[in-house]
């Protein structure tokens, strides 16, 4: 620690000490002690605190130090400035004045110190009997030692807002790192602070995903895209998991792309854990947030001398950065490299599935009945042909995501196991008039009418208890009218 750095009250002490070193270090012979504090007494002493001040101290000053330091087992300690009795008592802020900043505070927490000053004053004016205002740097030392600090909190918060700035009031704020390596990602998505051309001439200003390992630090996957939606998330997490494996959880904020029901049903069918941050509370997810500042720092900044950047060159940019520098440079945090912690950590990943079983997995599941006559179901306007085998059902359970309306997977609805893939009808081809030949084994073979039936047991039940009655027929029988 430089000198510079030393507490106020050590810098004098060694200053103290410097001058009177040489009496402890060569005490005077019997009787010449005052001559020699009054030769220290007429030199001039650079400050210690300012370098361009010079100051001198009478004898009895000197002499005084000189007895503090002399049979003291620690000189420098006692040679400090001594802290005064009242330190810490507010003496100038009267009880009830007290109690009207600190409710001033409660209602305005996004008042500053000089603001909160000034309407004190108004409200001692009004209220006399508060007491008198004191000065600005005693309401500051107040507020500063009461934790009565300007918050960012919105003018007008909502009712979420409110609760995170009473849990943070209320809880302590404590970092934390899982054990092994893939243990948990961290997932979220950043504006970037730089503009790209697309195919169609138009500027954008790119969504970049990042995800994280929370132990090494590693970025298991990054990516610019031109929006933040789930269809662009599920994207990269699928990369990330093909690259390095599966994860046992994943954090995220509660963005909508998040909380997509593709999003959650697909970390759920890969037995992923899906922990969300609290709403308002950014601070949960702090890793991301750092290296934000080191992809806007390093990366970013290379790249805004570059003209008209096309989101494929920032793509193969951004790879180069986070394999050739991100990967290789020394963490302040954890006193390594994230690619030499993931070697030397446990990892507890697992072997990711192939590309289709990911595809299925970040889907939503739909319910449909078929249209009896053609066997089709229709999902967003669109019109999907079932084979004939699945017309007969009543309805049917089929998985697909909300970007992708190319197919449907109609699915077991017992274990949602994939059974055929569906497409949209093509009413074009037919129109061709060919029809596929129903096989005997896929349908019953209709029965054929017999021209002498038994009569049914109902309506011979009927007649023989109406016969039994012994009542008369209630018609009157009338002979057939004939053309002859």
């Amino acid at each position: 620690m430089s000198e510079s750095q030393l507490p106020m009250w050590q810098r004098w002490a060694q200053f103290r000490y410097s001058v009177i070193g040489e009496l402890l270090s060569c005490p005077p012979p019997k009787g010449q002690l005052q001559k020699s504090i009054g030769q220290l007494a007429q030199k001039c002493y650079q400050h210690p605190i300012d370098a361009n001040q010079r100051i001198n101290f009478g004898p009895s000053t000197i002499e005084r130090w000189y007895y503090k330091a002399k049979d003291a087992a620690d000189p420098i300690a006692v040679l400090g400035r001594k802290i005064r009795s009242d330190s810490g008592v507010r003496w100038s802020m009267p009880k009830t004045l007290l109690q009207e900043l600190k409710a001033q505070y409660e209602n305005y927490p996004r008042w500053n110190v000089q603001l909160h000053y000034d309407n004190l004053k108004v409200v001692a004016k009004e209220q006399p009997n508060l007491g008198t205002v004191p000065s600005y740097k005693t309401v500051l030392r107040c507020m500063r030692e009461n934790g009565w600090l300007k918050t960012n909190e919105p003018a007008q918060p909502t009712d979420g807002q409110r609760q995170a700035a009473f849990r943070r009031q209320n809880r302590e704020i404590r970092g934390f790192e899982v054990s092994h390596v893939h243990g948990l990602w961290h997932l979220d998505f950043h504006q970037a602070k730089i503009r790209i051309l697309d195919t169609l001439g138009k500027w954008h200003r790119p969504a970049v995903l990042a995800i994280l390992d929370d132990h090494c630090r590693l970025c298991c996957h990054l990516q610019l895209y031109l929006a933040e939606t789930a269809e662009c998330l599920v994207h990269g997490l699928s990369q990330a998991f093909m690259k390095r494996g599966l994860p046992r959880a994943l954090m995220t904020d509660n963005g909508a792309a998040m909380l997509a029901e593709e999003t959650r049903r697909g970390l759920e069918r890969l037995g992923i854990d899906h922990q969300k941050t609290l709403a308002y509370c950014p601070y949960q997810n702090g890793k991301q947030e750092t290296f934000w500042a080191q992809l806007e720092s390093r990366l970013m900044e290379l790249l805004r001398g570059v003209k008209n950047l096309e989101l494929s060159f920032v793509n193969q940019a951004a790879q180069a950065w986070i394999e050739q520098d991100y990967h290789r440079r020394q963490h302040r945090e954890i006193k390594t490299t994230p690619l030499q912690r993931m070697l030397n950590g446990t990892d507890v990943s697992r072997p990711a599935p192939d590309s289709d079983t990911l595809r299925l997995a970040f889907t939503r599941r739909l319910t449909r009945k078929p249209r009896r006559s053609d066997a089709t179901v229709v999902v967003g306007g669109i019109r999907y042909e079932l084979p004939f085998r699945f017309a007969h059902m009543r309805s049917v359970i089929l998985r697909a995501p909300g970007w992708d309306k190319s197919q449907m997977t109609l699915v077991d609805p017992n274990t949602d196991a994939p059974l055929v893939r569906l497409l949209p009808q093509d009413k074009t081809k037919n129109a061709s008039g060919k029809r596929r030949l129903i096989q005997p084994d896929q349908t019953t073979t209709p029965p054929v009418p017999s021209p002498n039936k038994p009569l049914p047991a109902l309506l011979r039940k009927w007649m023989a208890d109406y016969a039994a009655t012994g009542l008369p027929p209630a018609y009157l029988p009338k002979e057939e009218i004939t053309d002859e």
